[in-house]
């Protein structure tokens, strides 16, 4: 390298991904949540209280799910795009919900919630996320949420039991 020349770095990022909180926010999930650069949660989160808090612990994105029907979710969209450098990530709730939009060219991440069930896996050049729920236990499903680490336009999901 030349004497003078500076290298920009890849940006990092750290995101939690977060689901069906149902109006309960545990502990070890805003634990998990601390030290993130973005916070996202996929839907049915259940109380502003919620948004308040993720938003007081870093920037939030998040969408409304098919139980945000209270006046204060009417301002949460239902699908959103969070840029992370040269990634950029697509959230809605149900999956089922993506036939009604069109997937913007480019987005490499599609993060989405509703089953409550955790799921990572590629579908093509789209890497999708189901953080599972970190909300109220629904039968036996596994309360979860995880962790996007974003490095050199690269993604890898940590997924995080709770």
């Amino acid at each position: 390298m030349s004497a003078g020349v500076a290298t920009a770095a890849a940006p990092r990022f750290r995101v939690g991904l977060i689901s069906d909180t149902h109006g309960l926010l545990r502990p070890k999930a805003l634990s998990q949540l601390r030290g993130c650069d973005h916070i996202v949660h996929a839907g049915d989160i259940g109380s502003p209280a919620i948004v308040d808090a993720l938003a007081a612990i870093a920037p939030l994105v998040a969408v409304r799910g098919n139980n945000d029907t209270a006046p204060w979710a009417a301002a949460l969209p239902e699908l959103a795009y969070l840029p992370l450098g040269e990634l950029l990530l697509c959230v809605l709730h149900d999956l089922a919900d993506l036939r009604r939009h069109v997937l913007r060219p480019g987005a490499r991440v599609l993060v989405c919630g509703h089953s409550h069930v955790p799921r990572v896996h590629h579908e093509g050049s789209v890497l999708h996320v189901n953080p599972g729920s970190a909300g109220p236990r629904r039968f036996k499903l596994p309360i979860a949420m995880a962790h996007l680490q974003v490095e050199v336009g690269e993604a890898k999901v940590t997924p995080l039991p709770l």
